[in-house]
């Protein structure tokens, strides 16, 4: 008779933990519901992951994103029906921007499947695969589990999201979670493997064009640290030496204290120097790049995008000729060794110096001023969360501190998603303080988030710019519409009201008083902060005020 202590077997719940742990995931988000909570007692017993229960299933989507665009994946977890379609927005933003993480809905038994039982949370006609097929939208990859397929669909769902970088979906009935499983085999695998001979054929057609080129410069974007080749851009720009710019959406995916840097393009409306530079290149090499309306001045850049060198995720370009299966860190990498062998530089001078920041005074506080003395405010150790608004079009043509990260959401563009992005950033790195700029009207969506935030702990500087309303929509249409207008909270009284204690509480009227607000931030970390910057309902930034002009023309409609 054996003495050996006998060991549980591993259910589908535990292997799923596990694989997500191997991602970096440590924490989980969402909110609980019948279907989901004797899995909840799992994540609770676990040792390396924490359950973060949010306000609701949206900005438990939210959260998962800003802590996937942190430290690389997240994971949102639902009941079946009314909790994933509460999420799916969230989801849909992290596909249309290129974030992985997996939303796991947990939904009724094999048994309730199998009888087509009308219980709650279904459209009362036995089909459970609805909210899955929605799903299949929004998801690069999805799977239903079963008991004899999940260790297999886990893997295949969860390596598919890191290599195409976007979010994927499981559904895991209440009874398969606690199934008995496999024990994991090899480690996930989900790079791009690079076709050599393309490579080779790439470099050789990149090697012609750097050889006759008489100025090199290169534009960067968000992809860049989608597709993990940060270091491999560093890399490129340090061996050429080459002006270089993102695109905002790529903000910071570069150091924008390189002398080097030109700062952010926006088209037809991106500083003279720097538009000079980019779309007066002989040669312009394109890292990442995604051209989006809210991101190239509305579609107006003016290079051509047939020409040069062009890098995308799993393919590059020379002039038009595409090289399948050449990744984006492989293709960097190789353009560093060949601009190290030819030495390649451009001839463009470096960047005139910033312009220095407006003094304070007790005038008025303006977005303009706000603006650069938020950017002055960042450390190397801040992330910058802009909404969609007034504060990503004004914050965005600011450089911010070597080392800073910056996140925004300009394709996608779902206001009220920065607050419980900042909630999943803030956990996913805590050595990194962060700092959310947000408007009144986009926080009335999500503003119960920060009951989470306190909850956790966290003391992130929240900037709300009170500027009575959705100044973003009145810049585009309707400057006085009734549909613009917003209802007056009491912003001061919220941070106590909904849980969060000892926060420092700020107002700033005057460019002194938020300067005096921001001193008071650096010297409290271990306080949340919340200031409210008080702007004019009409004070917008010119960038936004230039694409306005453009969704107008775009949307059919006058000003």
């Amino acid at each position: 008779m054996s003495n050996q202590p006998s060991v549980a077997p591993m259910t589908v719940t535990d292997y799923l933990l596990h694989r997500l742990t191997s991602l970096g995931v440590r924490h989980l988000f969402g909110v609980p519901g019948d279907y989901n909570l004797a899995l909840l007692d799992t994540v609770l017993a676990h040792p390396d992951v924490e359950w973060v229960g949010t306000a609701n299933e949206l900005g438990a989507a939210y959260a998962a994103d800003g802590y996937a665009r942190t430290i690389g994946f997240g994971a949102v977890l639902t009941t079946f029906g009314v909790g994933e379609l509460s999420a799916i927005n969230g989801v849909a933003g992290s596909y249309a921007e290129y974030v992985p993480l997996v939303h796991i809905a947990v939904s009724p038994t094999q048994a309730i499947e199998r009888a087509g039982a009308v219980v709650h949370h279904t459209a009362g006609d036995g089909d459970f695969d609805r909210f899955a097929r929605a799903h299949e939208q929004v998801t690069c990859a999805h799977a239903v589990l079963r008991p004899d397929n999940a260790a297999d669909e886990i893997d295949r769902v969860l390596n598919t999201a890191i290599r195409e970088s976007r979010p994927v979906y499981l559904r895991l009935p209440a009874d398969v979670a606690s199934a008995p499983v496999r024990a994991p085999g090899d480690a996930l695998t989900p790079h791009n493997a690079a076709n050599e001979t393309n490579v080779a054929a790439f470099l050789e057609a990149a090697r012609r064009r750097l050889s006759s080129a008489s100025t090199v410069a290169v534009l960067a974007d968000f992809l860049v640290d989608r597709f993990r080749a940060r270091d491999e851009l560093t890399g490129l720009l340090a061996a050429g030496a080459f002006p270089h710019a993102t695109l905002s959406m790529g903000k910071t995916v570069v150091d924008e204290g390189n002398p080097r840097f030109l700062g952010v393009y926006s088209g037809a409306f991106s500083e003279p120097r720097t538009r000079l530079a980019i779309d007066g290149a002989d040669l312009l090499i394109r890292a990442g790049v995604l051209l989006a309306d809210t991101t190239s001045g509305g579609f107006t850049q003016g290079f051509d995008a047939e020409c040069g060198i062009d890098l995308g995720p799993t393919t590059a370009a020379v002039d038009g000729k595409v090289f399948d299966d050449v990744p984006l860190a492989t293709a960097l990498a190789g353009l560093t060794e060949l601009v190290t062998e030819l030495r390649t530089t451009s001839d463009e001078p470096t960047p005139a110096p910033a312009s220095a920041r407006q003094p304070a005074t007790a005038d008025p506080l303006t977005q303009s001023y706000l603006w650069g003395a938020v950017a002055a405010a960042t450390r190397p150790t801040t992330t910058l969360i802009a909404e969609q608004g007034t504060s990503f079009f004004g914050i965005c043509t600011h450089n911010l501190a070597s080392g800073a990260r910056f996140i925004g959401q300009p394709l996608w563009g779902s206001i009220g998603y920065s607050l419980p992005a900042l909630l999943g950033a803030q956990l996913a790195d805590p050595s990194r303080r962060c700092i959310l700029l947000i408007g009144d009207g986009s926080a009335q969506l999500t503003i119960q988030e920060l009951g989470t935030i306190g909850r956790h702990g966290l003391t992130p500087i929240i900037i709300l710019v009170n500027n009575d309303g959705y100044t973003v929509e009145r810049v585009i249409h309707g400057p006085r519409a009734a549909y613009n207008n917003i209802g007056t909270w009491d912003w001061s009284a919220l941070p106590a009201a909904l849980g969060v204690r000892n926060a420092l509480i700020r107002g700033a009227h005057t460019a002194e008083e938020l300067d005096d607000a921001l001193a008071q931030a650096a010297r409290n970390p271990d306080q949340l902060v919340f200031i409210e910057a008080f702007t004019d309902i009409d004070d917008a930034p010119d960038l936004l005020v230039e694409i306005a002009q453009g969704v107008r023309n775009r949307n059919g409609v006058r000003a």
